[in-house]
């Protein structure tokens, strides 16, 4: 393992406590056994500013004296938002797992635990706690580079993306973006500008999508005097507006054939010529597009043209919606709420525990602009300092009430007793199959995204009957 990693377990059973740390002290590792929730944050908070080093797993009960094991989690993951947290229990049930789980914690064993699992346990916990540690240095950099910080979150698909804003920000190159509408595709682009030697130029940004067929052209080339019923004065387009600067033009999917075929003149030759004249005007500008429709699906139809598709998906940027980003939501709530805190000129500290359970429960159809929008009305309405379940919109408390129960319900249908991780089995399963779905069944990958190596995909799968030759039939 290389460095001996520091465990702390937290259990009111001594007995279970130092029989776990006797254990992980025999795999190697640095442990520590206390019994109760305040001893663990003593412990945790000492062992930061101590020069042995801060824990990188924690192994806590769910069922603990003085505070719950999940208001314990939740003052874990607020305090010390490195360390990686495996929950415990004797009698758990499927709801108390998966909501451990969305509280951020990287699993949940059933007592009594057999060593692989806490094995394997462990070398998830570690792995998740170095990207923590990755991303943190990461964030810090995009928040002093770009302002991106709070924006970017954990999510290492955003850190890539952030990585790929670096990378590109002083070409010329064509960029794409893709994403459902209100992914933050706007605030990526304005990044790439900012972080470019064009910054102290023009950034100019146009929805081609909100723009009239018969305007578009005069909108992006400009046009003369005269040049059609009521052109009363010669106007700039936004090509010229950003010259020497980036033009960010969003919803292209939305822009005409005979429109498509200007774009990719003016891309290739960085020419073109204002409504109603002749005068060719040359242009230095970076143009960033994107697309709230899959424009493959729309050159396979006829609806996008191909030679234009090819020239603008020089460099892709895939951006994720936020359903997909559920670890971002408590940074980015919190981002928001302190800007609208600074506006509104009042001190608001943060959401309660139920809120933001209901907030990571939500499914975010306008994505990071509706997550936006909610934060915004609950913090204008809020008669507190605190935000809670009552200040959230009903439809983000219905859907929390709505969402889908992974084990059966009394009130339903007959309990068939199994333990919980024969209840968790499909559940797994599912999100296993539309990882790799999503990742073009590509193991590195999907390994990476589940946060777990790959080996351990494998065994997942194998167990599951997951078969990858199923899959291509299929297909």
């Amino acid at each position: 393992m290389g460095e001996q990693p520091r465990i702390l377990i937290i259990d009111d059973d001594p007995i279970v406590a130092d029989s776990l740390a006797e254990f992980f002290t025999n795999e190697g590792c640095k442990a520590v056994s206390v019994y109760s929730p305040s001893a663990g944050l003593h412990e945790l908070s000492q062992a930061e500013g101590s020069s042995a080093g801060a824990y990188q797993v924690v192994i806590c009960d769910i069922n603990l004296p003085e505070m719950g094991g999940l208001d314990l989690l939740r003052e874990i993951i607020k305090l010390h938002r490195q360390t990686a947290v495996i929950m415990l229990t004797g009698y758990g049930t499927v709801e108390t797992a998966v909501q451990a789980l969305r509280l951020g914690a990287i699993d949940f064993l059933t007592k009594p635990v057999v060593d692989d699992e806490l094995r394997l346990g462990l070398e998830r916990a570690l792995r998740h706690h170095e990207l923590a540690r990755e991303n943190t240095t990461m964030r810090s950099r995009l928040e002093s580079t770009f302002g991106l910080g709070n924006m970017v979150g954990g999510d290492h698909r955003m850190l890539k993306i952030a990585e790929t804003v670096h990378a590109v920000a002083n070409s010329r190159t064509t960029v794409l973006m893709t994403g459902e509408s209100g992914v933050g595709k706007s605030m990526i682009a304005n990044a790439i500008h900012q972080a470019s030697n064009r910054q102290a130029q023009p950034f100019v940004e146009l929805a081609c999508g909100s723009i009239p067929e018969t305007l578009l052209e005069s909108e992006l080339f400009g046009h003369v005097k005269g040049a059609f019923t009521g052109a009363h004065a010669d106007k700039v387009g936004k090509f010229l507006a950003a010259d020497g600067g980036t033009l960010f033009l969003d919803e292209i999917n939305s822009a005409s054939p005979a429109m498509q075929l200007k774009l990719l003149r003016v891309l290739q030759e960085r020419k073109f010529e204002p409504v109603g004249s002749n005068e060719t005007i040359e242009v230095d500008v970076r143009v960033i597009l994107a697309s709230n429709q899959s424009l493959e699906d729309l050159v396979a139809s006829g609806d996008f043209r191909q030679d234009l598709y090819y020239r603008i998906n020089v460099v892709k940027i895939e951006m994720p919606p936020l359903r997909e980003r559920v670890g971002d939501i408590q940074s980015l709530a919190e981002h928001f709420l302190e800007q609208q805190g600074n506006e509104l000129g009042r001190r608001l500290n943060g959401f309660t525990p139920d809120a933001l359970d209901a907030l990571r429960r939500y499914s975010y159809p306008g994505n990071v602009r509706e997550l936006s929008n909610i934060v915004e009305r609950a913090a204008v309405l809020s008669r507190s300092q605190t935000i809670g379940v009552d200040d959230l919109p009903a439809h983000v408390l219905e859907c929390e009430s709505n969402t889908m129960r992974l084990a059966p319900d009394p009130d339903d249908q007959p309990w068939i007793p199994m333990s919980l991780g024969e209840a968790m089995v499909e559940p797994e399963r599912r999100i296993i199959c539309r990882a790799l779905e999503a990742n073009s069944w590509n193991r590195q990958q999907t390994a990476e995204v589940l946060g777990i190596n790959r080996t351990t995909l494998y065994k997942k799968m194998k167990q599951l009957g997951i078969d990858p030759e199923d899959h291509a039939q299929a297909g």
